[in-house]
C-alpha cells in the first residue's frame, strides 16, 4: 500500500488526517475536497478515483447537517448513500481497502446500555437513515468495507460543539443547554490516529472488515460537556440545563447514543483517551 486517497479534507476528520500525514512517510496521501471529488455527484466518482489509482480510500466526507437533511433529502442521499455505495464498489473492483464513517444516529436513542456493533439499526431522523442505508449498501457492494461509527465529534478545526460553546459563552450572558441527551464526545485527532493505526494493520496483512465504533472514553450530557468546557476556558456565562422538549429541532435527536468501543480497542490493541483529557488538549491547542 502506497497511495491513500482521503476525501473531505476540509472536514474535522479529514483535516486531522492531514495533520497526521507527516508521521507516515511510507504513504503518499491525496487529500481532496468537494472541488475535486463531489459526493453530491455519485456518477462522477469512478472516473476520478480510477485516474488517481489509490491503494486505499478513506472517506471522511459526508452530509452532516442533521436538521437540514429533513428538507434536503435528495442531497443527503446522494452524499451519504449513493456516493458511499459507489466508493465501496470502486474499492472492491480495485481490490483496495475502503474505510468510511458513520454515526450514533443510526440507532433509536432509547437504549440504556452502550450500543455494540451488533445492535439493530433503527434511525429516528432522515440523516440517520441515510447513514444506515449508506452502511448497508456499502457492505453489499463490497464485503470488505470498513465502517467506523462515531459520535459528538470535536476538533480545533471546523464547526463543532466545543468551538461554538466557547464563542457563545463569550458573547452571551445566559446559555440553555440540553441535559437529557447522553453520549460520548470524540476528538477527531484521536479518531484520525485510530484510523491510521487501522491502515497500518491492514498494510501488515491483518484482516479487518465490517463495523467498528470509536468514541472517547467516558459518557456525558451536552449540559455537563458545556460546563466542562466552561471550567477549562474559565468563562462566567450562566449555563442552564434544559430538556430536549424545551429545544425543538426539525430532526429528532437520540436521548442515548453511547457507543461501545470494545471491538476496535481489542482488534487494534489501542487505549482510547477519556473525553475530558482530549477536550483539555483540544482547548489548549485552540488557545
Amino acid at each position: 500500500m502506497r497511495k491513500i486517497l482521503v476525501t473531505g479534507a476540509n472536514g474535522q476528520l479529514g483535516w486531522e488526517l492531514g495533520q497526521l500525514a507527516g508521521s507516515y512517510p511510507q504513504y503518499e496521501f491525496i487529500f481532496t475536497d468537494r472541488t475535486v471529488i463531489d459526493l453530491s455527484k455519485p456518477d462522477t466518482l469512478a472516473a476520478i478515483i480510477n485516474e488517481m489509482a489509490p491503494d486505499a480510500i478513506i472517506n471522511t466526507a459526508a452530509y452532516t447537517a442533521v436538521d437540514k437533511a429533513e428538507s434536503e433529502k435528495e442531497l443527503a442521499q446522494a452524499v451519504n448513500v449513493k456516493s458511499v455505495e459507489q466508493m465501496a464498489a470502486i474499492a472492491h473492483q480495485r481490490k483496495i481497502p475502503f474505510i468510511t464513517f458513520s454515526t450514533d444516529y443510526v440507532f433509536t436513542g432509547n437504549a440504556t446500555t452502550p450500543y455494540t456493533t451488533e445492535t439493530a439499526l433503527a434511525p429516528l431522523n432522515f440523516y440517520g437513515s441515510t447513514k444506515a442505508d449508506g452502511e448497508r449498501l456499502a457492505i453489499a457492494a463490497n464485503p470488505n468495507t470498513i465502517i467506523i461509527r462515531t459520535s459528538w465529534v470535536f476538533s480545533t478545526h471546523g464547526n463543532n460543539f466545543v468551538k461554538s460553546m466557547i464563542r457563545f459563552m463569550k458573547e452571551r450572558d445566559v446559555l440553555n443547554i440540553v441535559s437529557d441527551q447522553k453520549g460520548r464526545p470524540t476528538y477527531a485527532k484521536d479518531l484520525a490516529d485510530a484510523t491510521m493505526k487501522m491502515i497500518v494493520a491492514l498494510d501488515n496483512g491483518k484482516e479487518i472488515k465490517g463495523i467498528y465504533h470509536y468514541a472517547n472514553k467516558g459518557e456525558t450530557t451536552w449540559y455537563e460537556y458545556c460546563k466542562k468546557i466552561q471550567s477549562i476556558v474559565g468563562l462566567t456565562c450562566q449555563v442552564n440545563a434544559i430538556l430536549t422538549v424545551d429545544f425543538p429541532t426539525p430532526a429528532k435527536r437520540p436521548g442515548y447514543s453511547v457507543l461501545d468501543t470494545d471491538k476496535i480497542e481489542k482488534e487494534l490493541s489501542i487505549t482510547i483517551p477519556h473525553w475530558e483529557t482530549s477536550l483539555l488538549e483540544c482547548i489548549n491547542k485552540l488557545s
